[in-house]
Order: C-alpha cells, then sequence, then structure tokens
C-alpha cells in the first residue's frame, strides 16, 4: 500500500489500512494508491466502483480479515471477481476482490471440478477437456465461475439437457458474516447450501465451489445470422423449433441493432441482423434435419454452424472480449405461440423504433424444469424464455433504452412469468419490489429466514438484496 492521494476522501484511516495490510497476504489499497483502479476494474465499466478500501484475497484468511475489519470500521462488503454482475460498491464500502483465488482440480474419477473463487469458465473447459469431461459453463469464457453458479448457471451449451449448473453443485466453502470459513453440502449446512445457490453473495463470500462435470467432448453448435428484415421468418421458424427441440438442442435467437464501436466484429457493427445460437449434443445429420427449417425460411449471411471440439465453445456467441460498459434487463416468458410472435415483431422488429441495441431470447425448458433431488433457490423451472435486454454505452446511451425497456415490458405482460433469471438483473431492478420479484414467494421467504439467520446485520448487502426477516 502507497500513501493515498489527497483527491480522495480519506474513509478509512490510511494507518489502520496500513495494518490490515501486515494481516493479509493480497494487497490492500485505497482510493489513489497505485493499483487501486485495476483492483476496482470491472468487465461493465459503466457500473461505478469507488470502495473506501479494497482487498485483493489471496485466499479463505484474508477473507476473514477483510470482514473483520469492515465490521470494526463500519463498512459494507461487496465481493467482485470479474465484474459481470452489478455490484456498486461506494466509498462506505470494502470490496473484496478473489480473482486471485485460481486454482482448478479436476477429479476425472468422480467426475468433479473444485475451483476457487477467482476461476473463470475458460480455465474449467480447459482443464477439464484433457479428461474428456466439459462443465456447464455460460456463453464467455470470461466470466466467473462462482457468480455465474451461485445465480443459477443457465448453460448456453448444455443447459436444456443437463439442467441449472447450481443444481449441480455438490459443496461450497463460505465466509460467512460472522467471519467463519463453513463449508456447506447437502448434509452439512444444508439450508446454507440450498440458499446460497440463489442468493449469490447475500449469505457470504464464497472462497471455493465444487460441482459435477459431464462426459462430453464435441459439440454441433455455431450461429445462423440473417438480415434483420427477415426477422418475422426467422422467429416464427424458430417458434416451430423450440416448440419441438430435444433436450439436446439448446438455443438462443437475438435481435442485433448493433452500434458502430470496435467492440462488435466488424461485419456486423452498424446492422441489424437476427442471430440464431445453436448447441447440440448428437449427431450432425439429427441436428442438420431440425434446423433444415430456419435455413429455409430466410437468406443466411453467416453460417458457422459445424462440429466442434467443446473448448470452442466460445465461438457460438462469439462475446466480447475485453470490457464494455451496458445496461441490462431481463424478463421470463412462455412458449412462443402466434400472439407472443406477434407482439414480439411489433416491439423489436425491422419496423420498430428500438434503442436497445441486443434483445435476446434463451430457451429453456428441457432440464432446466426438473427440480432434482437437492436443488438450490435458483433456476426458473416454469419460464420457457428468458428475455435479456442489452443497452451499450454510458447512462447518456442507455437511460432511453431502459425507459423504452418499460413499455416492452408492459406490452409483455400477458406472457410474462414468475421469476427472473438471477445473472442478467441489472442495477436498475435492485429495489426491494424488483428483488421480491425475481423469486417465487415462498422462495423469497425462506431465503429471507436464512438470510436472518447468517447475516442479521446485512452485511453483505451490495447485490441484488435479499433483507433479513424480520
Amino acid at each position: 500500500m502507497t500513501e493515498s492521494s489527497n483527491d480522495y476522501p480519506a474513509v478509512v484511516d490510511p494507518a489502520a489500512a496500513a495494518e490490515l495490510s501486515h494481516r493479509v497476504a493480497g494487497p490492500v489499497l485505497l482510493p489513489g494508491d497505485k493499483g487501486y483502479a485495476e483492483e476496482c476494474a470491472t468487465y461493465n465499466p459503466a457500473v461505478p466502483n469507488n470502495p473506501a478500501l479494497v482487498v485483493g484475497a489471496a485466499g479463505p484468511s484474508d477473507v476473514q480479515a477483510a470482514l473483520a475489519f469492515a465490521k470494526a470500521h463500519d463498512l459494507a462488503v461487496a465481493v467482485m471477481n470479474t465484474g459481470h454482475t452489478t455490484v456498486v460498491a461506494n466509498d462506505r464500502t470494502l470490496l473484496i476482490t478473489t480473482r486471485r483465488m485460481d486454482e482448478v482440480t479436476i477429479d476425472p474419477v468422480a467426475r468433479r471440478a473444485r475451483v476457487g473463487a477467482g476461476v473463470r469458465w475458460q480455465q474449467v473447459v480447459d482443464a477439464a477437456a484433457k479428461h474428456g469431461l466439459a462443465p456447464l459453463n455460460g456463453s464467455s469464457p470470461l466470466v466467473g465461475v462462482v457468480g455465474y453458479t451461485l445465480g443459477g448457471g443457465l448453460s448456453a451449451t448444455m443447459g436444456r439437457k443437463y439442467g441449472w449448473a447450481s443444481d449441480h453443485v455438490t459443496a461450497l466453502d463460505i465466509v460467512t458474516a460472522d467471519g467463519q470459513v463453513r463449508q456447506a453440502t447437502a448434509d452439512a449446512e444444508p439450508e446454507l447450501f440450498w440458499a446460497v445457490r440463489g442468493s449469490k453473495s447475500n449469505l457470504g463470500i464464497v472462497t471455493a465451489l465444487e460441482f459435477e462435470l459431464f462426459p462430453v467432448t464435441r459439440l454441433y453448435g455455431g450461429v445462423l445470422i440473417f438480415p434483420g428484415e427477415h426477422a418475422e421468418a426467422v422467429l416464427r421458424a424458430y417458434a416451430t423449433l423450440t416448440a419441438r427441440a430435444p433436450d439436446e438442442l439448446t438455443t438462443s435467437i437475438a435481435f442485433m441493432r448493433l452500434p458502430d464501436v470496435p467492440v462488435f466484429p466488424e461485419p456486423l457493427r452498424g446492422t441489424f441482423t437476427v442471430h440464431v445460437r445453436v448447441s447440440f449434443l448428437g449427431a450432425a445429420a439429427e441436428a442438420d434435419a431440425l434446423l433444415a427449417p430456419l435455413r429455409t425460411a430466410a437468406p443466411v449471411m453467416i453460417d458457422t454452424v459445424a462440429d466442434m471440439p467443446y473448448t470452442d465453445y466460445a465461438a457460438i456467441y462469439s462475446d466480447p472480449e475485453g470490457p464494455a460498459p451496458f445496461a441490462e434487463r431481463t424478463l421470463s416468458l412462455s412458449p412462443l405461440t402466434g400472439d407472443l410472435v406477434a407482439e414480439l415483431l411489433a416491439s423489436i422488429g425491422p419496423a420498430a423504433d428500438v434503442p436497445a441495441d441486443i434483445i435476446e431470447l434463451r430457451h429453456l425448458g428441457g432440464a432446466l424444469r426438473d427440480t432434482p433431488a437437492g436443488a438450490g433457490a435458483a433456476g426458473l423451472r416454469t419460464s420457457e424464455f428468458v428475455l435479456w435486454v442489452v443497452a451499450v454505452g454510458g447512462p447518456d446511451l442507455t437511460g432511453p433504452a431502459l425507459r423504452w425497456t418499460d413499455g416492452l415490458f408492459a406490452a409483455l405482460e400477458p406472457w410474462a412469468l414468475e421469476g427472473k433469471h438471477l445473472n442478467f438483473i441489472g442495477q436498475e431492478d435492485l429495489s426491494d419490489e424488483a428483488v421480491r420479484a425475481a423469486y417465487p414467494a415462498a422462495t423469497y421467504s425462506r431465503l429471507a429466514r436464512a438470510k436472518s439467520g447468517y447475516d442479521p446485520a446485512n452485511v453483505f448487502r451490495l447485490n441484488h438484496n435479499i433483507k433479513p426477516a424480520v
């Protein structure tokens, strides 16, 4: 730690921060210190992040020390790995970053992975592939494993075949608000084990996660991209495809009005296109038969659907590799009936005035409907689609898009279903009412009781906060 700049308010006494730095292995940084901005940087720079103190935890003991310091100095506690999920760490916050806890261990016999809190998905995919196995990862190789999984974990490659990633967690290590390091499993701390898999950082800071892997080495996957003027034909063909899709087929459709900025690939900048993302666990001939009506529904600009090693999964979505400012909102929807398709086309089709950059529908159903024994608190078990709206840029650009989304959600209300996918909740939907609406009522009540047992003072509140039950 270095001397803090006079340009920043001294919310934390530098002498106290210096003393903490002697008790932890990782860095302890105040605003103005060299490395502070880099340590606090998020994947989404549109979300402000200016904590009073940041601790780069190298292990569970660092988390314990940081938590004790926060309690002694009356600071809220936030946790961050990559910063894909909304964390607004203000100047009364101690931010704990976990990226240094990046160990990955694969047990090929038990078909399990154990990962530290700082691990990202590509690390697990690469390590598991050496043993002919694969995890229920998301679309981006850069997303952190722990935050993704505790939010349910909607796999873009195998979700409909194997279900929610959170339901396949077998153990987790967590530092709770009382400073204890606990291992939670179905047998040890079962209520904590249930609640953490759906409350994300509300009950503590997870330092390690163990979960199941699957014997998958290859995919038949890729993307079909169509000109936006053919959105109606493509969406209607996609509705038919999803209505009869086998569980081995996991797909999404996205209406992309991409700005002319370098974060997006050159051929698609400044255009309106419709993307159908495909991942199939099975023979190419079977997948081609399923996709044939879609491929003939409209002219195809780009068709990359082909056999691929599982390690190349990121090519399906081609998510941006670097940080990008954005805002997001989400809704759960019923199947794509004719009336819903008509409303979507009216609201987001080629004739609509749409300020949002990406509007995506991810297909659920299949094993995602199941509630297996030992399932966690996350997961949309009754929804057929997750609608995800993304606006790229700072508040001057995303503000109008988010206000427009209010009207979109109102138009889709007849087909909206209970709950929201926790990993797509943006900072505009963090009110008490909005957080309650993200869960079934019984699930929220049970989570609030768990919160009162493990974090009665609501130390972990800089998240989609679940208030302790009174």
